[in-house]
Formats: C-alpha cells, structure tokens, sequence
C-alpha cells in the first residue's frame, strides 16, 4: 500500500480525479445559481416610434413612416422586459448621406443580443432635401352655406396677410393654395371675427403635409351684409297741381336707393317708385319730403327719406290760393 502511495503515477491520478471533482462541483453550483432559461418566446411590438437622425437645420426628410413593427425572439423573461419597459430604440441615420433619394436600413440600438430581431419594414425609401422658407398671401374663404337666408358675405379679411411656410424645396414648389378657412353655425346673419387653421394646398386642393407654417393660426374679419340691391328712383305724379301752379319738373334728392332682403325678391325690383301728390306743392313750399317704405317683399329701403323739389311756374294772373299772392317768390318761379 505503501508502495502504491508513494507511486508517482498513482498521485498524479489522483489528482487529475479531484480535479474533476472540483470543475463539475463549481459548475453545479453555477447552474443551481443561474439556472438555463429554456423557455423560447416570440413577440410583435406594433407602431413603435422610428427616429430620425439627419441635419435637421439645413435640410428636410421625406418617406420615412413614424412607426414601424418589430419582432423579437428569444428567452420569454428578456422578450417580455423587452415589450413591457420599450427601453429600446429603431432609428435610420441620414447624416452621411448627401440630398437625393436612398433606401436606408432601420437599425436597432438597446436589444439584448440574445434576441432576434426582424423590424417591418427593415429598409425605407427616404427623400432628402433642402429646408426652404418662403412667403404665402393668405386667401380666407368660409363656406356660404353658413349664411342665414337673405344675408350675403360682402368681405373677408385677414390678419396677418401672409405666413412663412418652410418644407422641402418639392413640397414648397408645389404649393398653389394657402387657405384660412372659417368655420361657424348655420344661420349666421352678423358680422364677426374668428381664428381659422392655416392650411397649404396643391393645385388639385390636396393638403400638402411635412411643412411648417408661421403662424399656423390667423384671425379673419368676416363681414356679412342682407342681400341689397341699388335700383333708380322714378317719381310718379299724383293729381293735380294747385290753381295757378304748373310743375316743370320733379327731382328727387337721392337718385337712387338700397333695397333690401331675400335675393329671390328683390331681383325682380327694377326701380322704386315714390309718389307725390301735386296738390301739396304749392309757390311757397316746393320742397317735399317722402317716406320710403320696402317693397312688397323685401325688408328694408335706404335711405328712408327723400326730398322731392319741384320746379314750378306760376300764373300771376291765376287767383291763387291765400298765402301764395307773395310777388317776389313769383317772380323767383317765373320761368
């Protein structure tokens, strides 16, 4: 035994033993403290925001969607952190690449390397481009329809007049359009003022979209007006002049007035008519005023007065009534 013991080759077998013995005793140890996930788990993360890394005060970026889907496969306990803390990013880096148009991969930053990951869609087709400003005039527009029945928009306007858009140079060659438009009730019969959005537009009417606009909001005047027209005065004679009275002539202050109300009826008004009585003229009082009143019809008439004078020539040999004998104002009406 002895021997045995003092045999070189028995001691260095035995220490090949315990050296085996001690390796698979740590490794038990290792894998009772970190157990081997064998579980394997795949998951979708839908609309995950896509970043955007370019010179963003130079240039401007089109084509690229602002979210992507990504799909990840791995160990349950890393996909699930994974899909519940979204501590990670997808991003296309652009800042190497000149203006023109590429295909760019999305790329992946803050993902376990024991994941697989597929990203849809993996390659986008971007469009860069010179960051241009320039100058728009404002046009306001508000849908009629709005109106109340008989009321007319007689104006729109502005403020500011113009707003400075900024997009890529396409976008801003492609602009046609730069609309405030005004929104409000049915039956609008006043005027107002109101903020509207400003909008730009293509020459079909599409909107156009990756833009900035300053200001993106604008206040319009709005004014409305009843329906009028202007139509000529015509005077009528009523009976007859007092004895000794003969009426040269009738002109009206105002040659002609407003009428106003429903479109339907004031269009078929040609004129308006005012009556006078002759009788009421007399030497001494050539001046008569009328009170105009609406049209069957319409709902109102400016002005609502108006002066008729009368130009007049009186017989001196006519017995004329009391008051009227006075012989300078005769002879001031003389012919």
């Amino acid at each position: 035994m002895d021997k045995m013991i003092d045999n070189p080759w028995f001691l260095r077998i035995t220490a090949l033993l315990l050296a085996f013995l001690l390796f698979f005793s740590v490794k038990a140890d290792d894998n009772a403290a970190n157990p081997v996930e064998t579980t394997t788990m795949t998951e979708k993360i839908e609309d995950v925001e896509l970043e955007v890394y370019y010179d963003n005060t130079n240039l401007m970026v089109s084509g690229v969607p602002e979210t992507v889907d990504v799909t990840i496969t791995g160990p349950a306990s890393i996909v699930q952190t994974a899909r519940q803390i979204k501590d990670f990013t997808l991003f296309v880096d652009l800042r190497e690449l000149p203006i023109g148009e590429h295909q760019v991969p999305v790329q992946t930053e803050n993902l376990s390397e024991q994941l697989r990951v597929r990203v849809d869609p993996s390659v986008v087709d971007v469009s860069i481009e010179e960051r241009v400003t320039q100058e728009f005039r404002i046009d306001p527009e508000m849908n009629e329809r709005l109106l109340k029945e008989g009321f007319v928009l007689k104006s729109m306007e502005v403020d500011p007049k113009n707003v400075m858009v900024t997009g890529p140079q396409s976008v801003i060659d492609a602009i046609s359009f730069v609309k405030a438009t005004v929104t409000g009730e049915q039956g609008l019969d006043n005027s107002f003022t109101a903020e509207a959005n400003v909008r730009v537009l293509a020459n079909d009417l599409t909107k156009l979209e990756n833009v900035t606009i300053e200001p993106g909001v604008v206040d319009v005047n709005v004014n409305i007006e009843e329906y009028s027209k202007e139509v000529p005065v015509t005077i009528k004679q009523n009976g007859n002049p007092k004895e000794g009275i003969a009426i040269d002539s009738l002109e009206s202050s105002s040659d002609t007035v407003q009428i106003y109300g429903p479109q339907t009826a004031v269009d078929q008004i040609e004129e308006y008519v005012v009556e006078i009585n002759a009788g009421v003229i007399s030497q001494t009082d050539t001046d008569v005023e009328i009170e105009l009143k609406p049209p069957a019809g319409a709902s109102s008439v400016k002005p609502g007065k108006v002066t008729i004078k009368a130009d007049v020539t009186v017989d001196e040999t006519a017995d004329l009534p009391d008051g009227t004998d006075n012989p300078e104002i005769a002879d001031e009406s003389s012919p």
